[in-house]
């Protein structure tokens, strides 16, 4: 395998690995009670998906 001819620097690394960051998660708006919530996943505050209540939740 080929070998690096000399060592590469810190800033140098750094630079190639800014555009290896997290990214803020998509979310959307429960139509039902308006919570923001991830998209395609049942809604934590009312526990609807697609106008079926899949979870009870308890007031």
């Amino acid at each position: 395998m080929a070998q690096p001819k000399r060592k590469s620097c810190h800033s140098r690394a750094a630079k190639r690995a800014t555009h290896k960051k997290a990214s803020m998660p998509a979310m959307a708006k429960c139509p039902r009670c308006g919570a923001v919530k991830l998209p395609h996943t049942v809604c934590p505050s009312c526990g609807y998906y697609k106008d079926e209540e899949i979870l009870k939740i308890e007031e």
